[in-house]
């Protein structure tokens, strides 16, 4: 059976900027197949807006138009899940409530993220960082 990852918006980007970085082995085998993505239209829209941030588009080369086609991609090759009347909290910072919303309505397998914010979760909820990710699955 293939895993189902929701990837925190760090880790996905982190890994589209350095493909050789741990998080960047992590999007090349999601590229490869080897595991089903799993997005919510919060993450698809987080995702745009930090793609449009000016030090990311430098780093990556991207113009409006790459940022477009990068995210119709998600779309199709991801699985989108509706996150409506999902209840979650990250204590930490509310601001990442979506994703931990996004790995509850999916029933993923993991939510890989190297932010601190989720630790105090681990305990209630399938989730690792990246490194233990690739450690473990790669």
């Amino acid at each position: 059976m293939i895993l189902r990852i929701v990837l925190d918006t760090n880790v996905l980007l982190s890994g589209l900027m350095l493909p050789d970085s741990t998080p960047g082995r992590i999007v090349i085998a999601w590229r490869k197949r080897n595991f089903d993505l799993v997005v919510s239209e919060p993450m698809l829209e987080e995702i745009t807006r930090v793609l449009a941030y000016p030090k990311i588009r430098k780093r990556l080369s991207w113009d409006d138009e790459h940022i477009s086609r990068y995210i119709a991609l998600l779309q199709f090759e991801a699985e989108v899940v509706s996150i409506a009347g999902i209840d979650a909290a990250v204590p930490a910072d509310p601001n990442d409530n979506h994703l931990l919303a996004t790995l509850i309505a999916s029933k993923a397998d993991w939510l890989i993220t190297g932010d601190s914010d989720f630790d105090e979760l681990c305990g209630q909820y399938p989730i690792i960082a990246p490194n233990e990710f690739v450690r473990r699955f790669l």
